[in-house]
């Protein structure tokens, strides 16, 4: 038993054990996160609104800038989205999908392909964007 000189009990959690773990760990994360992503360059639009949690096992739906449309890496065509997702994944058990479009794309064909997420049975779509960069004038 640890004791203070009077005869009491020290009651000090001792957090370096802990502290070095989450560090190790932290380093981990670092190294493996980017070997982790892989999939469709696509340029998207910046935005200014606050970064969100992504699932890592989510489905990400991608429209490139030559307006090829791929589920996670595999490529089909803009208009067999709504017959084949269903086959892809269970949509009662899909909480969102994740779509990432061009921001060369036209509006509507954007629009088209949501609309068939919908028609599928995808009720949550995520829209997936770049953080804007701030500019040296609004840092003044």
């Amino acid at each position: 038993m640890i004791t203070s000189g009077k005869g009491r009990l020290m009651s000090d959690i001792n957090v370096t054990p802990f502290v070095d773990v989450m560090l190790v760990l932290l380093i981990i994360f670092m190294v493996t996160a980017p070997m982790m992503t892989h999939g469709v360059k696509v340029e998207t639009p910046p935005t200014t609104h606050a970064k969100m949690d992504v699932d890592e096992k989510a489905l990400v739906i991608s429209i490139d800038a030559s307006r090829r449309v791929f589920i996670n890496k595999y490529e089909l065509n803009a208009s067999e989205v709504r017959e084949k997702l269903p086959t892809i994944l269970d949509v009662k058990q899909t909480g969102e999908v994740y779509l990432k479009a061009d921001k060369s794309l036209p509006y509507g064909l954007v629009m088209d392909v949501m609309a068939q997420i919908r028609d599928a049975g995808i009720e949550k779509i995520g829209m997936v964007t770049e953080p804007a960069a701030v500019s040296r004038e609004g840092r003044r």
